[in-house]
């Protein structure tokens, strides 16, 4: 879980050691973030200011001005973006799934509070309509009042906000669409997201949600995961060229991270993890679930 403190660091510039030097012992202090990853492992960071704390109904809550990062949302105690490079994770989430698609018009997605996705998903000239669906109002307020980057994505008329679970939005409604993404928090014992990752709600929700060919794609524990269209048949130049030339045609402006090439070669994953995959027999359900470290709120 995550954690503000303010702690001190002792600096010393005299190499020997002798502790003559005239700076020995300056102190200092800083406010500091730090999460808990794992047991026996921790990361922290120095802070400029705290722009938001608090708890939701479902969440607890915060925004941080980072030192090394930029704005930063905190969730559950667990960093869910940083503004200095979010871009990596959003971009690599919503094009690789919209540029496979051939006329991507409708899209629903499943959280993405920050309005992170929207923003990537608006860039695309033939989104019609894009649903946002989250289930935290306060973690949108405070996203939308704070996070400058996706003030326009908030205000584009193509953008319909919903504040909803994503499951139930997902059932009661009777469209249908063409790419659904899961933008969520990490399954974490007590947090509103893990039944989004079940088998049973890939089975019986998503998948009749989609338009034919149509496409989902959510992250999982880093990976991120796309179902039911095959991807551009990857391993030489010309793959990667067609996907520049895609991105030229279909999205407006230019990305700062993914292209052609960084897509090639992204899709390769290592031995060690084709290994483990081959291995992997555990089937993530309801009754089932596994959780990753740390704890949410109960509600």
């Amino acid at each position: 879980m995550g954690d503000i403190s303010n702690m001190s660091n002792g600096l010393s510039s005299n190499g020997n050691g002798n502790g003559n030097n005239a700076t020995m012992g300056v102190q200092r202090k800083s406010c500091w973030y730090e999460e808990e990853i794992e047991e026996n492992l921790r990361w922290c960071f120095a802070l400029k200011s705290i722009l938001h704390t608090g708890a939701s109904q479902y969440q607890d809550i915060q925004l941080l001005d980072t030192k090394p990062f930029g704005k930063a949302l905190v969730i559950d105690g667990k960093l869910q973006s940083a503004e200095i490079d979010e871009f990596i994770y959003h971009e690599s989430l919503v094009h690789p799934a919209l540029l496979n698609h051939p006329n991507p018009k409708t899209i629903f997605i499943m959280g993405g509070g920050e309005g992170s996705t929207a923003r990537e998903i608006l860039r695309h000239w033939a989104v019609e309509k894009v649903i946002m669906c989250d289930i935290d109002e306060e973690v949108v307020d405070f996203c939308k009042s704070h996070l400058v980057v996706n003030k326009d994505a908030f205000f584009d008329p193509r953008l319909e906000l919903v504040i909803n679970d994503a499951r139930a939005e997902l059932e009661r409604r009777e469209e249908v669409y063409d790419v659904i993404i899961g933008d969520l928090a990490d399954p974490i014992e007590g947090g509103p997201c893990y039944q989004l990752y079940t088998k049973s709600f890939y089975e019986f929700i998503v998948k009749p949600k989609l338009n034919q060919g149509g496409i989902f794609v959510t992250q999982m524990l880093y990976l991120i995961q796309l179902i039911s269209l095959p991807m551009l048949t990857l391993g030489d130049g010309s793959c990667a060229d067609e996907l520049d030339l895609r991105i030229k045609q279909r999205i407006e402006g230019e990305n700062r991270y993914l292209d052609g090439k960084t897509f090639s070669s992204s899709s390769t994953l290592s031995k060690a993890v084709r290994k483990s995959l081959d291995n992997e027999t555990h089937v993530y359900t309801e009754g089932n679930a596994r959780f990753i470290y740390g704890h949410g709120k109960q509600h």
